[in-house]
């Protein structure tokens, strides 16, 4: 194909971050009135590239040719100019101002605003396109996929031709992400040159016409996506076979439950209510997974069960495992101690890896200590025990670090996370909570977190898990409970459920109860 029919064409692309080969000579192209998924592993490569042509990063070396004429893109303004547009996981929209003034904002013109006639062309964008948006709706009021319609058309707006998304479904519901790739084929249809960066293997097959694979900063190829399948996908993206089962053992027939939430109700401080009268069980050996739209109160449930957020009403009960505790102990105002202290063998993977649950500066070693140092008697802390524990996660896990004395902070994402789950599972927990644990991560290690979890539903451990990706928990959990502003509308049965349903349970469309106390 010339160039004059390609929408970009990169030749020999390269870019460095000090000692990290970024992007290595990477070609590719994007054609007008096609949708372009790229896809690969987390740190192959895909953002960077994308932001060498959204003006963000230049290149260290190679071409950009932009209809037919090698160009040089030095800015936002310059990718602007050439008519490519990007739109980023984290929406760059003022929250005071109204769709139609984020629309508009730094635009020449005059200093007031025509707004009828602009609600007029914003008007027609959106039904050319299929676009459902109020232009005199504020950015705050929105929701997230209202938000992310306001990013795509500002960009048309501005006369953008190429338009580039990254991660665009990452916080949609399924019945939104349906509409975005309607609103996507309608845009391809009328000549847009779009490319979206994804890592959902389903999405790449539904909405794109061709997929370009990235494997460690470099380009593997590209594939016509009626072609292909998502084993020779994953295969591109790793380098070898991967299997895409995830194992889901049978929970014990006679449940027996380990941990009771009873009208759980938190109030941030500002005075929000993040949770309203949250109710549910949890039973030993099944993993309850939670869904929701980002934001709905699964950060806060997690804290609050553990004992670091603040609980303004209800009651959590856990079943104590010390002879003198009573079959049920409230939790509730107890510190982490406090709940270990009682008998509770609880054990949590929070969002927040280094922040929270890691020392990023610490080693393996310490990082081991910390979760064990207050067991330790006289003036010395036991460092061999903890050494030998780091010893065996790295070969058990397949950890990938140059010893056990090397700060966290230098290991990649996944090998972060198996350390952490690592730890956690080492104390032989009986309740384990689980927040986003493979957000970020590959395939490889997100199927190695997959599988550590069911060897611990399989040792009767009960688990929470917290996730975004909707096909993982109908695959992986054997309840889901959804949460939506801060409440639960419902419990279902992940064996006789659809994500469809979740999806309109997310947006509190629906509402059911599996049968069983919730």
């Amino acid at each position: 194909m010339t160039d004059e029919l390609n929408a970009i064409r990169l030749m020999d692309i390269t870019k460095s971050f000090g000692d990290v080969l970024a992007n290595h000579n990477i070609s590719l192209d994007v054609r007008y009135g096609e949708i372009l998924a790229l896809l690969g592993e987390n740190g192959s490569g895909k953002t960077t590239l994308m932001n060498i042509l959204s003006g963000i990063y230049y290149p260290d070396s190679g071409h950009i040719i932009v209809g037919g004429e090698e160009v040089s893109i030095h800015s936002p303004k310059d990718a602007h100019d050439l008519g490519i547009g990007m739109i980023h996981q984290h929406f760059k929209l003022v929250d005071v101002l109204t769709a139609t003034e984020n629309i508009v904002l730094g635009l020449k013109g005059d200093a007031r605003l025509n707004r009828k006639d602009l609600n007029e062309t914003i008007g027609k964008l959106s039904a050319k396109y299929g676009f459902e948006i109020d232009p005199a709706k504020k950015i705050y009021n929105m929701s997230v996929s209202e938000k992310q319609t306001v990013e795509i058309i500002k960009l048309l707006y501005r006369g953008a031709e190429i338009l580039i998304l990254d991660e665009p479904t990452a916080v949609l519901t399924p019945q939104e992400s349906e509409k975005l790739f309607k609103v996507l084929r309608n845009m391809r249809n009328d000549g847009k040159a779009i490319v979206i960066i994804t890592h959902k293997l389903n999405e790449v097959l539904a909405v794109s016409d061709r997929v370009s694979i990235l494997r460690k900063g470099c380009s593997v190829g590209t594939v016509i996506t009626g072609d292909t399948n998502r084993q020779e996908l994953t295969e591109l993206m790793v380098g070898r076979a991967v299997s895409l089962e995830i194992e889901r053992p049978d929970p014990p027939a006679i449940k027996d439950a380990f941990l009771k939430v009873i009208d759980l109700t938190c109030v941030d401080s500002d005075g929000h209510t993040v949770l309203d009268n949250i109710s549910f069980t949890l039973n030993r050996g099944e993993i309850l997974g939670v869904a929701g739209i980002a934001g709905s109160g699964q950060r806060e449930l997690c804290e609050a069960i553990t004992g670091l957020y603040p609980i303004k009403g209800g009651a959590i009960l856990c079943r104590g495992e010390t002879p003198s505790g009573s079959f049920h102990e409230n939790i509730v105002g107890k510190t982490p101690t406090e709940i270990i202290k009682k008998g509770v063998a609880m054990a949590f993977v929070p969002e927040d890896r280094l922040g929270m649950g890691l020392v990023a500066s610490m080693d393996m070693v310490d990082n081991m200590m910390l979760k064990s140092y207050k067991n330790g008697k006289g003036p010395f802390t036991d460092r061999s025990t903890p050494k030998k524990m780091a010893e065996h996660m790295i070969k058990a896990l397949d950890i990938v670090t140059p010893g056990v004395f090397t700060p966290i902070s230098l290991l990649s994402g996944g090998n972060v996370q198996k350390v952490l789950l690592g730890r956690e599972i080492a104390s032989s927990p009986s309740v384990l909570l689980v927040a986003y644990p493979v957000r970020g991560l590959d395939i490889n290690s997100s199927y190695t977190i997959y599988d550590l979890l069911n060897e611990q539903k399989k040792k009767n451990v009960a688990i929470l898990y917290i996730g975004e990706d909707l096909d993982v928990l109908l695959e992986l959990c054997d309840r889901i409970m959804v949460l939506c502003g801060g409440k639960v509308s419902g419990i279902v049965d992940a064996k006789k459920t659809s994500k469809d349903k979740l999806g309109l349970m997310m947006v509190h469309a629906d509402s059911e109860k599996d049968g069983e106390t919730a």
